[in-house]
């Protein structure tokens, strides 16, 4: 039996991975700023992802610890909420580093789990960790000093992995319950121009690329986790028109875009940015994903 800790693990990605690793008999400690309490074989620790407090002695022999904290990008970029975007997840990172300097016996493995939008817009190319060209913009600054505190925690004996985490579908939230419901009343048309490239992730894989990388005790750095075959926005809808049954879906345009995403306080660079990244340095590794097409991603969301 391991012993997981997930700090920030409330969310989509971190319910998946509790889950997975519960299931598997692993002790699950996930540090939440809600009270301390124990669901499903999972115990809850509360942390303010700030400061130093009771949260830390959680660390001790802990064999994977995966940060996931940060306030959900999915809402409108004003000061206010750029402010909590960057704070929730630099000040977690730090403050987790702060906490493994603190113990005696640190963590074996530190996974930072962060995003694959650091790269460029692209409909060029493709970006993998080699010669991938990192952007510019607010998201992009985010992920860079995202990594920056990651890497720059004086953490000896522990060994670090950065995950470039494309969008990921699954069936208990995300984003495929949105894409769903825009089929389902027709909207499931092309969003822009269609040709922005979609670099998304199954949840299985998200689950299989952690246990991979805590097996294979050599690696470490960083790891785009995106499935080797990123499709175009057109190409998505069309599949999810199809696990939906509705053959028509009206295009929406930037401008409608630019509207709807306002109502629905949040951003069109979600759906407009054109996202084409691959995963060589996982391939190179030999991890086979579970999930490699996006029909099949799209199928098992819809379950």
């Amino acid at each position: 039996m391991a012993k997981i800790i997930l700090a920030g693990g409330s969310g989509f990605i971190g319910q998946i991975l509790a889950a997975h690793f519960t299931g598997k008999d692993d002790e699950v400690i996930v540090l939440t700023r809600s009270s301390n309490r124990v669901v499903n074989n999972v115990k809850y620790v509360n942390w303010n992802a700030a400061t130093i407090g009771n949260w830390v002695a959680e660390l001790e022999n802990c064999d994977v610890l995966i940060n996931l904290n940060g306030k959900s990008v999915n809402c409108r970029y004003n000061d206010k909420n750029k402010k909590e975007i960057l704070d929730s997840r630099v000040n977690a990172t730090r403050v987790l580093g702060e906490a493994i300097r603190m113990i005696e016996n640190a963590p074996k493995l530190w996974i930072n789990a962060a995003s694959a939008t650091i790269y460029r817009y692209a409909e060029d190319r493709p970006q993998d960790e080699y010669t991938g060209e990192l952007g510019k913009g607010f998201s992009v600054d985010v992920c860079k000093q995202w990594e920056a505190a990651f890497f720059e925690q004086d953490t000896p004996g522990v060994r670090k992995i950065g995950l470039r985490i494309a969008i990921t579908l699954g069936r208990k939230g995300g984003v495929m319950p949105y894409y769903f419901n825009l089929a389902k009343f027709g909207l499931g048309g092309r969003q822009g121009s269609g040709k922005q490239y979609f670099s998304w992730v199954c949840e299985n894989d998200v689950t299989g690329v952690i246990d991979f990388l805590r097996d294979h005790e050599e690696l470490e750095g960083v790891f785009n986790v995106s499935a080797p075959n990123p499709v175009q926005n057109h190409e998505f809808m069309s599949v999810v028109r199809n696990v939906m049954k509705m053959p028509l879906g009206l295009p929406a345009t930037k401008w409608m875009l630019a509207i709807g995403t306002r109502l629905l306080s949040t951003e069109a660079e979600l759906v407009l940015k054109s996202r084409w990244v691959v995963p060589t340095r996982l391939q190179e590794a030999g991890y086979v994903f579970k999930v490699p097409y996006i029909k099949d991603a799209v199928k098992l969301s819809s379950l």
